[in-house]
């Protein structure tokens, strides 16, 4: 073997994995994202959680504060190396999530601080108009 030969072995490029589909801005669809997302990782061998809880928040969040009627969301997971992004893009791109303290009486509006709790990364880009894209990042080892 020559030295040419054993520096491509070594330098072997894991391939991208990606699993996309869209689904209706509705509870039943944050819901039925989070299953399929929670099949899809278990299939590629990843760990369930804290993957499933982001899908979830990120899901929740699109169908709640992005929804639109007749406009569905995007559910997106890459694999690429030894991260996993989740990326969510809805139909409200004028509207980007902000993280902060929810009130104390209310039971809803904590959804980004446990992302921003299980995540290594997370943000919001602006998509094609009029979308954008709330993503979390994951590492794996």
């Amino acid at each position: 073997m020559n030295q040419e030969t054993a520096g491509r072995e070594a330098q072997r490029v894991e391939p991208v994995r990606n699993f996309s589909l869209l689904l209706s801005p509705t509870s039943r669809g944050a819901r039925l994202a989070r299953l399929l997302a929670t099949e899809q990782l278990r299939s590629w061998g990843i760990p369930l959680s804290p993957a499933d809880q982001i899908v979830a928040e990120l899901a929740s969040n699109a169908a709640t504060h992005g929804r639109v009627p007749g406009r569905d969301f995007r559910l997106t997971l890459y694999v690429v190396g030894d991260t996993l992004r989740v990326e969510v893009t809805d139909t409200v791109g004028d509207r980007l999530p902000r993280l902060g303290a929810p009130e104390a009486d209310i039971e809803s509006g904590r959804g980004l601080l446990l992302v921003d709790a299980f995540a290594d990364r997370w943000g919001a880009t602006p998509g094609p108009a009029p979308r954008k894209i709330v993503w979390a990042e994951l590492g794996l080892r």
